[in-house]
């Protein structure tokens, strides 16, 4: 199943859902959803030929069909967006994407939506799995092939739907990003990378004198491994602290233990001892590379004010790029 949200400049948002296996759209609203008044849902009749969800299920049909090969998007700042691991972490960015986007007045960035629940499940199942230190990142993910295959027919479809530009809001999914933008016909942004640049455009200071600008990166085991939010910050001239291994065994895997038992209160503990042990070690500051983890601490905690989160620089990079692209630079 994929949820697709096309954003037409039209009315009152819906949920959409693409059967993977018929290709055809069917529908059901959702009220406790929020989304902006920029949204449609675009379903097919069983001719394949799409309809407009806000009219009369009855009314006459546009003309485009879905097996046509034409855009369902034509605007230059359109944007392709994979979901993760989670709805509601997709949902959140989503949501930050547009607030941020709209909060001087300009239009959200026109957009499609792509939540498959079988990728949800692979990629859960990969950040899941334990794996002995000796696997390698190429062994590791390279055995399964299923992830980058869903991943690279979603990116598939977000291009033929009339995407310029995609992004997957998910940490995991990054573990492939290189596989599954290779080839993209459009700009296929990496949130590592966003981090990175942003982290350097803040022209940080080395927290000790004589000392390398050093960066935090707490995440689960299977994102530390994948090791791309230290490939691209060290790129960029950082040097990146990474949890040791007793603060990996005896904070980090029983947090999110802690977590998976809903004991939010251990969970919180152990992951605020983790952050402090980073930041003892002279960081400037922490890329906290998890939404679960992140939502453990209330807003205002002093610990969560010097981490950044990856999803934010995605959001950010991403209106900027839709700006910029809606301006025809």
């Amino acid at each position: 199943m994929t949820i697709a949200f096309h954003s037409l400049n039209y009315p009152p948002p819906v949920l959409g859902y693409m059967n993977k296996h018929r290709s055809q759209y069917a529908t059901r609203t959702s009220p406790a959803l929020a989304f902006p008044p920029s949204s449609i849902l675009l379903q097919t009749d069983d001719s394949g030929n799409l309809i407009d969800s806000n009219k009369n299920p009855s009314s006459s049909t546009v003309s485009t069909s879905c097996n046509s090969g034409g855009s369902l998007l034509n605007q230059e700042n359109t944007v392709g967006i994979i979901g993760g691991t989670s709805i509601n972490s997709t949902l959140n960015f989503f949501k930050k994407l547009v607030q941020w986007s709209t909060k001087d007045g300009d239009d959200s960035p026109p957009f499609v939506l792509c939540s498959d629940p079988v990728l949800s499940k692979e990629l859960s199942l990969h950040e899941r799995k334990s794996f002995p230190s000796s696997v390698s990142k190429n062994e590791h993910f390279q055995k399964d092939h299923a992830p980058i295959e869903n991943l690279r027919r979603k990116r598939a479809f977000l291009e033929d739907s009339g995407a310029r530009c995609i992004i997957m809001p998910c940490h995991i999914s990054h573990s492939w990003h290189d596989e599954v933008s290779r080839g993209s016909s459009v700009p296929f942004l990496h949130m590592g990378e966003c981090v990175a640049k942003e982290l350097k455009e803040a022209k940080l200071r080395p927290l000790e004198a004589g000392s390398s600008l050093q960066i935090g990166v707490l995440a689960t085991d299977a994102i530390l491994k994948a090791g791309f939010y230290q490939e691209k910050l060290q790129n960029e001239g950082f040097e990146v602290v990474l949890p040791d291994k007793a603060t990996m065994e005896h904070t980090v895997i029983p947090a999110i233990e802690a977590l998976n038992r809903k004991d939010m209160e251990g969970a919180r503990n152990l992951l605020r001892i983790a952050l402090q042990v980073l930041l003892v070690r002279a960081v400037n500051t922490v890329v906290l590379a998890s939404d679960d983890m992140r939502k453990l601490l209330p807003q205002d905690d002093p610990l969560l004010k010097k981490c950044v989160d990856p999803m934010d620089a995605l959001a950010r990079s991403t209106i900027k790029w839709a700006r910029s692209a809606g301006k025809g630079t």
